[in-house]
């Protein structure tokens, strides 16, 4: 079991935009199809993978609005604060890149080239996804044009449904604004001519946690020895975390990012009390899009949800007919009359959580 879990953990972390079919066929040809038990549990692992990532994705394209993202904006980013949201989703340029920036070194930035009528190719990279299918992508980034409507600003937005246990998630944000930082050269600035390095923020929301909290991570000068006025910009690099804990905020000033964003990922939300905070309280029109993608978040969530607690009860089922000697044949009944399921659903369910030779 240890086996399978790690194999499936390194598809996972390989294939983070994966086509869960294709990864679903590799392990089965190629791994586990001559073992009836493993085979079920794979797929179930792979199929409750296929669910979380369904939902990753829904909420990626959710927070990608231009709607949200300034209600985001004007409540993070310094030079946006007062301004009227509906304003700031004018200054946002084009369409959001989601989850098609490469992350990786010589990925972000496509390489620096001069096209035959000697006009410098230039441009995000969203290389098709077939063609570096393990690649990590951000989850969605973009430009944004500042008030006087000339310089810009690249700002990228990440999504995590906890606070990683197995490495510092600020490590990560940092290593995400630097990546925005370098990528720029031969992009937005030419050689040396760093004084057009574009001022970066890397935007993370971390669900599921102990409370609310909003912290801006950037850089400062301390003089140690004398005084030198040091020619540059210290506003460049800019991380912003955003602690969201599980109970959805009550209104007020303090907490309006906060509640925005638990509308949006809370648990215990209907579709319809999330769409009516996002209206009554943000001002949103509610478009088709953001309609169609909270539905799907809710209803994955749910079937999430309730897979997890069908699965709960079938193993307690199945240990307690064990610790009582019943039959395996007992066991498919009582696992069919208390979870009204089928009898190929039960024998999955055994082979999942049945005794296990070592």
């Amino acid at each position: 079991m240890i086996k399978i879990i790690k194999i499936i953990e390194l598809l996972l972390h390989k294939y983070i935009n994966y086509d869960m079919v294709n990864v679903y066929r590799y392990i089965k040809l190629n791994t586990f199809a001559k073992e009836g038990a493993m085979h079920t549990e794979v797929h179930n692992a792979v199929t409750a993978a296929d669910q979380g990532t369904q939902y990753d994705e829904s909420a990626k394209r959710l927070l990608g609005q231009k709607s949200i993202l300034a209600q985001i904006l004007v409540r993070t980013v310094d030079e946006f604060k007062g301004m009227n949201p509906r304003y700031v989703e004018t200054l946002i340029e084009g369409e959001p890149y989601i989850s098609r920036i490469p992350l990786e070194p010589g990925l972000t930035n496509p390489e620096a080239m001069r096209a035959k009528s000697g006009q410098r190719i230039t441009g995000l990279n969203t290389e098709n996804q077939e063609h570096a299918e393990g690649v990590v992508r951000f989850d969605i980034v973009f430009y944004v044009r500042m008030k006087d409507g000339l310089s810009q600003i690249i700002i990228n937005v990440e999504a995590q449904k906890d606070e990683p246990q197995r490495y510092g998630i600020l490590n990560r944000a940092v290593f995400y604004v630097s990546r925005l930082i370098s990528s720029q050269k031969e992009r937005d600035f030419e050689n040396t001519e760093y004084d057009d390095i574009k001022r970066v923020y890397s935007i993370w929301a971390c669900m599921n946690m102990e409370e609310n909290s909003l912290s801006h991570i950037h850089l400062v000068k301390d003089d140690l020895v004398g005084y030198h006025d040091w020619r540059g910009k210290l506003d460049l690099f800019n991380i912003v975390m955003i602690g969201l804990a599980r109970k959805l905020p009550k209104q007020g000033e303090q907490y309006e990012l906060h509640r925005l964003l638990g509308a949006l990922f809370a648990e215990g939300l209907t579709a319809g009390e999330r769409l009516n905070i996002i209206k009554e309280e943000y001002d949103i029109p509610i478009e088709q899009t953001i309609e169609q993608e909270v539905d799907v978040m809710c209803n994955l969530s749910q079937g999430i949800k309730e897979t997890g607690i069908a699965e709960g009860r079938a193993e307690e089922i199945i240990e307690t007919g064990y610790e009582f000697g019943l039959s395996e044949q007992d066991i498919l009944e009582r696992l069919q009359k208390k979870l009204s399921i089928s009898l190929q659903k039960a024998q999955e369910y055994l082979l999942m959580f049945g005794k296990r030779t070592v």
